[in-house]
């Protein structure tokens, strides 16, 4: 069910070359790009109408306006089942723990007397958030992205969600019930490309945003790399990632319940075992079988991701290597099952979020660990990370000097202008004593 890659003996090779190594899907951006470039300039010209037709083709439902009507938000908050209630308020509790946490101080540097520099932290103004609605429905991602964006203090919010026919062209009410949990009140149903299309240029409802956050298809990826530079984006996130670091210790059950965990999301999601331990990916593999049989989205979702080149176990000689094998992929999830798990979690540089030992899965941390679950994928997380409320807050920095504390640079700052052949720098200085700089 699922493939093995043997890197075991020689020496592994080193950046690059282990990466081409590893099992990776195929996720190609820039093809789709040109597919939704007319999409996104259709939305851009016709609006809202553009909107309402993307709807009928995409989604085959008939709208008559885009915004969703709060009364809506407030009937699928009143008609949630009390135990999704529950879960969902508990999630958002703990993410709100964990990001208000996160949020940075203003600080002033003094870098010589009559010299400050202050780094001020500034939300956003507005941002759009996205929540998929294909396969499944995601109100945890509601969560995931509303919390850290209401934590930095972005005084706009608007969310996305696709258009879905079974509940009469709106959103799927647990998402809408999420949002009027959160007090998010700016819903709409527009999906995919169009909907980062709508925030990236505004339409007749709906105002531009300065960012577009959310996890989405392939669609919505390269519609937020069409608009880079125009909006900010956390990411252009790809199919999801589970990688799975373990020794002999680890429970062949729970490793093999945590890798279907991930391949239930997408048949591209990619699910990939690193083992020293030829015994355990034999009794993760013979453990897969029952598994996946008793669960399930097995046809369209699991035995494809399972199965497919972005899969597989890896068989390396230490745990030593095990590490070096789940940096150079850079995982958007990556479970440590090995002895001693703290200290080798402590000691990955490149990971969207590490899970401890067996009793921290990561499912746990896709609902309720307190953390974010949208993540960096592709590889990405060796310089990306996940979304937080840094990712709504931009650092801006004062400068405020005295007559005397510039005085005292002012020849440095002209000898470097001179130096770079940009005199009128040097000139701006010279202005300000007479045209001639102390010091010199």
């Amino acid at each position: 069910m699922i493939s093995r890659i043997d890197l075991r003996g020689d020496a592994l090779p080193e950046g690059g070359a282990l990466r081409d190594l590893l099992p990776r899907a195929d996720f190609d951006v820039a093809a789709a790009l040109d597919k939704v470039r007319p999409i996104c300039e259709d939305v851009h010209h016709r609006g809202d109408a553009a909107l309402i037709e993307y709807a009928q083709r995409f989604d085959g439902v008939e709208l008559d306006r885009v915004r969703v009507p709060a009364a809506a938000l407030t009937r699928a908050l009143a008609e949630l089942d009390p135990e999704v209630r529950a879960a969902l308020e508990e999630s958002v509790r703990r993410a709100r723990i964990v990001h208000r946490a996160q949020r940075r101080k203003d600080h002033t540097t003094q870098v010589v007397p009559g010299g400050t520099v202050t780094e001020k932290w500034i939300p956003v103004d507005r941002v759009g958030l996205y929540a998929p609605g294909g396969r499944s429905v995601y109100p945890s991602s509601v969560i995931m992205n509303v919390v850290p964006a209401q934590e930095a203090g972005v005084p706009s919010l608007a969310l996305a969600s696709p258009a879905q026919k079974e509940f009469g062209g709106l959103p799927h009410p647990t998402i809408l019930a999420a949002c009027a949990l959160l007090g998010v009140d700016e819903v709409y149903a527009a999906g995919g490309a169009t909907a980062v299309a709508m925030f990236a240029y505004g339409t007749e409802s709906c105002a531009p945003a300065n960012m577009v956050t959310g996890p989405g298809n392939i669609w919505v990826a390269a519609a937020k790399r069409y608009f880079t530079g125009r909006i900010g984006i956390d990411a252009e996130a790809g199919p999801t990632e589970i990688a799975v670091l373990a020794d002999s210790t680890a429970d062949p059950v729970h490793v093999a319940a945590d890798l279907i965990s991930q391949a239930e999301h997408d048949p591209l999601a990619a699910a990939v075992l690193v083992t020293d331990s030829e015994e355990l990916a034999d009794a993760v593999e013979r453990e897969l079988e029952p598994q996946v049989a008793a669960t399930r989205h097995v046809e369209d979702r699991i035995k494809p991701a399972l199965t497919g080149r972005q899969s597989a176990i890896v068989l390396v000689s230490s745990v030593e290597d095990g590490l070096r094998v789940v940096d150079a992929y850079g995982a958007e999830h990556l479970e440590i099952q090995t002895a001693d798990a703290a200290e080798v979690a402590a000691r990955v540089r490149n990971a969207g979020a590490v899970f401890v030992g067996p009793w921290s899965p990561v499912s746990l941390g896709d609902y309720a660990a307190g953390s974010n679950h949208v993540l960096p994928t592709g590889g990405c997380a060796c310089h990306s990370s996940g979304l937080s409320v840094q990712s709504f807050l931009r650092g801006v920095h004062i400068v405020d000097y005295t007559r005397d504390a510039l005085a005292d640079v002012a020849h440095h700052v002209v000898t470097l202008a001179e130096a770079e052949d940009l005199p009128a720098h040097g000139a701006a200085l010279k202005a300000r004593f007479g045209w001639k700089v102390p010091g010199q």
